[in-house]
């Protein structure tokens, strides 16, 4: 096992934290045991002179967070087959490597934050620039002509981490020149050939899947592209993160919005206070009204980047005041807002893997309230603006009837225990249930039958993952037991045994329990997939719902 370790640890950057599944637990070894110990305090011990750490894998969650904010690459190692059908060693591969700026997990990031990851390509003209934010899928490019525009995004969108190449890391290392920022960033060189324009468009349209950027409006933004394309390489082949739902890619202009430097921002307290204890004295604050995740996120970039151009700012401007003058109108908008979560972050946990039962309930939510959004909305589709966002309210229909067809209304966490699908949904999984309920009625017969055959009132049988079902008698019973009991166990106050008939039970209970439990885990995946081939039209309903959101959050302030 320490040879698939050490073999693992060297397939991964020599600065990163490697979890290694191993059970209920992620196990670190050596020097990362070390390490871990202090990052997520927790105790080092030893084996055979190993130093060892561990942190249990369904509170993941709540130690990433700890390594992240520490500037820390976590590698997460895990078992990629059932350990049950091994032959030997169970086969682990790393899976995905998460730094600050490519945290998918809803638990650890911000709802109310984006959360970026920034290329930098520098070129004769200036900069290319490439943020990605890969819980949502946002992907925008843009490009500067002089460094203070740089520093000047870097302040407003406060990547998590830069992506610089290594040429421009090495230099900006020379003399001292990244930008002065009053916030954790951490700042990540990367091979020089990702950023170069050629091989960056050719990675952008392979993954796009188009033979050219130009139907993006970007062709021509040679500093941006391989701003861009050095980002998508590092998040997908460095970090191994999957990116199927990074559908688009949107170019921007600086020019197209009014600039607020640095001391700008703060000293009017857009959004950030001058003193850390009056979190509420700020623009933002004072604005914030928002009632979804997505629309508190699109009101701070509002706020950092304000409009100049005169038509843009009128249907604004006219799209809060169609609300202000009709409060019933707004009222029934914010309220239907309320029932929807983040879809977003969570169409996006599906696309990757990392998303369960109750993120299709969310996304069942949240589109059965579309169709009632497009409906109220119909009263003010003239206006220029709302019209606009209600084009972009699409129903599915289909899809809320399939997820309210499969899923239970309260499902577990987990997709592996079993409990998410409805019984009639499918009938080879209620057949499976059925033996497993049955089965278990076996159980309780056959403690009635041998308490009464053997005298031992006290006679149970339990259960438990090691050794299965069992027999358990007190040692002040054990001569009374039938010779045809097998031990299993001994215990201080007890034996252990089974017996041919018991064993037999348990292969039909545990049989079917795990072929249901399999079972509804690929209905579950088959659910997943017919959802995120939407993935692109959710995310536009996520983005016209932000917006709304937003325009009724602004009438309501």
């Amino acid at each position: 096992m320490m040879r698939q370790y050490r073999k693992t640890k060297q397939e991964i950057p020599e600065d990163t934290l490697l979890l290694f599944r191993m059970g209920d637990f992620y196990e670190m070894f050596f020097e990362d045991a070390e390490r871990g110990s202090q990052i997520f305090e927790i105790t080092l011990t030893k084996r055979q002179g190993i130093p060892m750490a561990g942190i249990p894998y369904h509170a993941l969650q709540n130690y990433l967070p700890k390594a992240l904010e520490a500037g820390i690459k976590v590698a997460l190692a895990e078992q990629t087959e059932d350990p049950k059908l091994a032959k030997g060693l169970v086969r682990r591969e790393v899976t995905q490597i998460i730094t600050p700026g490519t945290i998918v997990e809803g638990d650890v990031l911000n709802a109310g934050r984006s959360n970026y990851l920034m290329g930098v390509n520098p070129g004769r003209g200036g900069f290319g620039i490439a943020v990605l934010d890969i819980s949502t899928g946002e992907f925008r490019v843009c490009e500067v002509s002089k460094r203070p525009e740089l520093d000047g995004e870097i302040h407003r969108l406060r990547p998590s981490e830069v992506l610089l190449p290594q040429r421009l890391h090495e230099q900006w290392e020379r003399e001292n020149g990244f930008p002065d920022v009053s916030y954790p960033v951490t700042w990540t060189p990367a091979e020089d050939w990702t950023f170069m324009p050629e091989t960056a468009q050719e990675e952008l349209c392979r993954h796009f899947a188009v033979s050219s950027l130009d139907g993006f409006g970007c062709g021509q933004m040679h500093m941006a592209v391989g701003a861009a394309g050095g980002v998508l390489h590092y998040a997908c082949n460095n970090l191994r993160r999957d990116a199927s739902h990074i559908t688009r890619l949107q170019p921007y202009s600086i020019n197209r919005y009014m600039g607020i430097d640095r001391i700008t921002q703060r000293n009017l307290e857009l959004v950030e206070p001058l003193y850390r204890d009056h979190r509420n004295a700020t623009l933002f604050a004072v604005l914030n009204h928002t009632v979804t995740p997505m629309g508190t996120r699109l009101l701070r970039e509002w706020i950092l980047r304000p409009l100049i151009r005169h038509q843009e700012i009128v249907e604004r401007q006219d799209a809060v005041e169609a609300f202000v003058q009709d409060q019933l109108l707004l009222e029934e908008v914010r309220s239907l807002c309320k029932h929807i979560r983040d879809m977003e972050r969570i169409i996006t946990k599906l696309n990757v893997g990392s998303g369960n039962a109750r993120d299709l309930l969310s996304i069942k939510k949240a589109l059965e309230v579309i169709p009632l959004l497009r409906e109220t909305l119909a009263v003010v589709d003239e206006n220029p603006l709302l019209g606009r966002i209600q084009s972009r309210l699409i129903a599915f229909p289909q899809l809320v009837e399939l997820i309210e067809q499969a899923i239970v209304d309260d499902p577990p966490t987990s997709i592996r225990d079993g409990g998410m699908i409805r019984e009639g949904f499918n009938e080879q999984l209620d057949e499976y249930r059925a033996a497993s309920s049955k089965g278990k009625d076996w159980i309780v017969e056959l403690q009635q039958k041998e308490q009464e055959r053997t005298g031992i009132s006290t006679l149970k049988v339990k259960y438990n993952k090691v050794f299965g079902y069992f027999i358990e008698v007190r040692k002040t019973q054990v001569d009374r037991v039938p010779p045809e009991y097998i031990r299993k166990q001994t215990l201080t106050q007890a034996e252990r045994f089974i017996t041919p008939e018991l064993k037999e039970i348990e292969d039909k209970v545990l049989g079917a329990e795990d072929k249901a439990k399999a079972l509804e885990q690929q209905i579950f995946e088959d659910i997943r997939n017919v959802v995120v081939e939407h993935t692109r039209a959710i995310q536009e309903c996520s983005a016209g719902i932000a917006c709304l959101d937003v325009i009724a959050a602004l009438a309501y302030a």
